[in-house]
């Protein structure tokens, strides 16, 4: 069978050599349309084809390479994780390459067609929305990927994933047992199935302990618009009545960017109300209250996807796996007993 070059990639596209080279290096700048690069695209996936990259292993045709795409590089979350499965990678041999797809779809595509194109050997994802698509082209392909953080239920791969609906029932439960009777939660606009569960659990502890639930008690928040979602929400919300007595946030963005504005508010925390946060970050620091939040096991997540993933790469017919791993609550002082 013809190997496919550079030069068929070209001639099926309609383009230059050059301009195949700039894309599929994802070196796209201003001489390169949008239009050109998707021609690139399409022709280079209707081939098959996969550049030769000087890392392969030409004896036994492996690159030695893994690609890590998290949501966001800037997420201490993220970047304490990618630590963590970088030195995993090293530890097994391989080179790890790592994207942020900023929770943006077209740059996760474009992520993943650089990995493909890399000729990594999998993949480690936290997913964005709606981007099953993509996902099912890197199937047809074989190339093996972990979820981590979150996953999409119309996939089916190997993921990581804790117990996002015990552990928000557990930290609500906890806020209800401090005496606090009007909880908010912080939660954002999402279809992703690891936030919806939050958000069950918030609603399922609620529901136990007999409260009175409506849509006051969350404030959904959009992804690119945290600051100015929560201080309008907030200004609302605690300027009307009743006023919430507790606030849990289910992530560490959404936490700093509240307790900013509980701290213009002047809002007495936990005196008046109650802070529960999900995930760490440094940031927690600089609050004069040390803070009750919901940490992940970083350590076994990274180990356990780099673990999975070698795994289907070296036997490709290996079952799926599903592992659930626990978060932990952390009591601290931003949730003590109402007076």
């Amino acid at each position: 069978m013809k190997k496919i070059s550079i030069k068929d990639v070209a001639l099926k596209a309609g383009v230059s050599i050059a301009s195949v080279s700039y894309v599929l290096n994802n070196k796209v700048n201003s001489r390169i349309g949008k239009e050109t690069a998707e021609k690139v695209i399409k022709a280079a996936e209707e081939l098959n084809y996969r550049a030769n990259t000087a890392a392969k292993n030409l004896k036994t045709q492996r690159t030695n390479i893994i690609g890590l795409i998290v949501a966001d590089i800037a997420n201490p979350y993220f970047s304490q994780i990618a630590r963590i499965i970088e030195n995993e990678a090293t530890k097994r041999g391989y080179t790890l390459i790592i994207g942020s797809s900023d929770e943006n779809k077209e740059k996760f595509e474009s992520l993943v067609n650089m990995f493909y194109h890399r000729q990594a050997e999998g993949l480690i994802i936290a997913p964005v929305e709606n981007s099953e698509i993509c996902l099912q082209k890197l199937q047809k392909h074989n190339i093996p990927f972990v979820f981590i953080d979150r996953y999409l239920s119309k996939i089916k791969a190997n993921n990581i994933q804790i117990n996002n609906y015990e552990i928000s029932y557990n930290a609500t439960q906890h806020l209800i047992e401090e005496n606090r009777k009007n909880i908010l939660l912080v939660a954002y606009e999402t279809t992703l199935d690891h936030l919806l569960k939050r958000t069950k659990g918030f609603k399922d502890a609620l529901k136990k302990y007999n409260l009175t639930y409506s849509d006051s008690n969350i404030l959904n928040i959009d992804k690119d618009k945290i600051d100015t979602d929560i201080n309008d929400g907030f200004d609302r919300l605690f300027q009307s009545e009743p006023k919430p007595d507790a606030v849990f946030f289910t992530s560490n963005k959404l936490a700093v960017s509240g307790l900013k504005k509980l701290m213009k508010l002047e809002i007495a925390i936990p005196t008046d109300l109650a802070v529960v946060a999900f995930d760490e970050t440094e940031a927690y620091e600089l609050f004069s209250v040390p803070l009750s939040y919901v940490s992940q096991p970083l350590s076994e997540i990274g180990i356990a996807a780099v673990k999975l993933l070698h795994e289907k790469i070296t036997n490709p017919l290996l079952p799926l796996q599903t592992i659930v791993l626990d978060a932990e609550m952390h009591i601290k002082e931003s949730s003590k007993p109402k007076n």
